[in-house]
């Protein structure tokens, strides 16, 4: 069972829904939602995606892309819904993103994650992901958690396969 991934407006009615559930586990989790600043036109073509994965048509995995600079875009509302997981979605997600990431010229893939997202962590550490330094509303949080991928490597095998 795969996800169809559908890009779409990062205020639409599927992707409002999921960053709802998201904000409401983050309320779980930290206490509070993520309050980064966020305008949904960053989301938006050139320069961003939003990216919702359904499956038999329910929205079921959310993702976006932001840039933050001529190299870099940033992974920004990753989530799947918690009758969702274990299946290997959040992957397929993740390499959804790349995908997109490499087709808006990006060098290189970052985001910021928190302690109590152990999950997270382990996907993007296993995905090749490494340590980067701290940007963003949460640079100073003492458990948030930056990562980052070249994705000169994911272009190459995109060209192997394709």
């Amino acid at each position: 069972m795969s996800l169809e991934f559908r890009d779409e407006a990062y205020d639409g009615p599927s992707a409002q829904q999921l960053i709802d559930a998201l904000q409401a586990e983050y309320v779980v989790r930290y206490g509070g939602p993520d309050e980064t600043p966020v305008d949904p036109a960053e989301f938006a073509p050139p320069d961003g995606r939003f990216v919702i994965g359904y499956l038999d048509g329910v929205p079921v995995a959310t993702g976006g892309l932001r840039r933050r600079s001529a190299r870099d875009v940033e992974i920004k509302r990753m989530y799947v819904v918690p009758e969702s997981r274990g299946r290997g979605l959040s992957r397929e997600m993740l390499a959804a993103l790349e995908a997109r990431a490499c087709d808006m010229g990006a060098e290189r893939v970052v985001l910021e994650t928190g302690e109590r997202q152990p999950e997270a962590i382990r996907l993007y550490e296993t995905s090749g992901y490494e340590p980067t330094e701290r940007f963003g509303y949460y640079a100073d949080a003492p458990m948030s958690r930056y990562y980052a991928k070249d994705l000169g490597v994911v272009e190459e095998l995109r060209r192997f396969s394709g």
